[in-house]
């Protein structure tokens, strides 16, 4: 209740916010995320767009600005998370799902968004939501009339008939499709140019079969290499790119062989696979903390026993080539699947990625500087630094010791406007 007051809070502040003109934060200490090195006293000033303006230990503040005082906290960078659904909750896994109306999961997503910045991350990709509702939460958040993160935005995945981004519930009677289903390469050519009219800054496609989906396998290829090129040919030529749901082996390779820009799940992938990711420069993001979820908690939230079978026969496997992957030198983006578990809980992952082989710089930079490379944003967002928004959390101790302390910020900021702070709280 105590986090939902808060939530509420920061809603009905959003008017004041808007209106926020220049500012700073003192930082006692400040992680450089491209170096690793932790900085001592630096003050962030920012201007009245939420631009940085200046970082240093003695940069001039703007007139008649009093700096937030974080100076027991440490400071680093808005988080990033790549694959999100914030229209999702997992309440409505299965077949409660379909009692979701349209208005209703649009209004799933406000409630959700508040959560996610609440928790750190202030920039997100939302990959796969259904009749564009993920488009307006976006315009909403841009609009300031619901408080959330940044957020690049798919729309309806595109997938095959009867795919995982198909929806399998229904019997034949209902005769139903969903939004993105299209099948062979000018169909699916057809369907990119759909969801980039109505609204998509990329794209999301099913290569491979999926876990929560009925009817088929994670490891079974769905879209075909030739389809796959036509939808990325199309989407980088719109100046979209895009994003592969890829489970299986030989989905992955088809995907980055296509010119996919980022290869989701990577649950199976194999030493060839990894070796093309990295020739290709292709990003990898591997959800590896909610298979925790799904087999502790998914049956209870209504996931089907298939899925819940399935999981257990992918969950350690993407686990295990997530750190061959990491060792290898691929280069990997944070990425938790957010919708499966609950949202706000995007932080937990830190912590499954320094167990399964990554230290604590690592992870956050996956987060930070590689999350913003992959969405095209590196110049906006990922680093404390001149020229890029004032995104800035602050935590209680040292990230590097315990990444564990991302689960809970004492204090974030969204483009200069603070959306948390309970800095000195103990």
């Amino acid at each position: 209740m105590k986090i939902l007051a808060r939530v509420a809070a920061v809603w009905l502040g959003m008017a004041s916010l808007a209106l926020a003109g220049p500012g700073a934060v003192r930082c006692g200490k400040l992680l450089d995320v491209r170096t690793g090195k932790m900085l001592a006293d630096q003050t962030v000033v920012f201007d009245e767009d939420g631009t940085i303006t200046a970082v240093s230990e003695n940069a001039a503040l703007p007139a008649g600005v009093t700096p937030v005082d974080l100076s027991q906290e440490t400071c680093l960078p808005g988080l990033i998370d790549v694959h999100t659904h914030l229209t999702s909750d997992p309440s409505a896994s299965g077949y409660a799902g379909l009692g979701i109306s349209v208005p209703r999961e649009a209004l799933i997503g406000a409630k959700n968004a508040a959560k996610t910045l609440h928790a750190g991350f202030t920039t997100v990709r939302n990959v796969g939501a259904g009749n564009f509702t993920d488009v307006a939460l976006r315009d909403g958040i841009n609009d300031g009339d619901v408080p959330g993160p940044r957020m690049l935005v798919s729309g309806p995945p595109l997938g095959i008939t009867g795919g995982h981004c198909d929806n399998n519930l229904l019997p034949y009677e209902f005769h139903f499709r969903e939004g993105g289903v299209a099948d062979g390469p000018w169909a699916a050519r057809a369907k990119v140019r759909e969801v980039v009219k109505y609204g998509a800054d990329l794209i999301k496609v099913c290569a491979s079969g999926g876990v929560l989906s009925k009817g088929d396998q994670p490891g079974t290829p769905q879209y075909t290499p030739e389809e796959l090129k036509a939808i990325a040919d199309e989407a980088h030529k719109l100046g979209r790119k895009v994003a592969a749901h890829a489970h299986g082996t030989q989905s992955i390779k088809d995907a980055i062989l296509a010119g996919i820009d980022s290869i989701e799940h990577s649950s199976l992938i194999d030493d060839e696979g990894i070796a093309l990711a990295k020739q290709h420069g292709t990003y990898l993001v591997f959800d590896i903390y909610n298979d925790d979820y799904i087999l502790q908690e998914g049956a209870k939230a209504g996931m089907l026993p298939e899925s819940i079978e399935k999981e257990k026969k992918v969950g350690r496997m993407q686990r295990e080539n997530f750190r061959k992957a990491f060792q290898a030198g691929a280069k990997m983006a944070f990425g938790t699947d957010a919708g499966v578990y609950p949202h706000g809980d995007n932080a937990r992952q830190f912590a499954k990625m320094v167990e399964w082989g990554m230290q604590p710089i690592a992870a956050i930079q996956a987060a930070t500087i590689n999350a913003a490379d992959l969405i095209g944003w590196k110049d906006k967002v990922g680093v404390i630094e001149t020229g890029h928004y004032a995104d800035i959390v602050g935590v209680k101790g040292d990230p590097l010791a315990d990444v564990k302390l991302l689960e809970a910020p004492a204090f974030v900021m969204k483009g200069g406007k603070v959306a948390r702070n309970e800095a000195g709280e103990k």
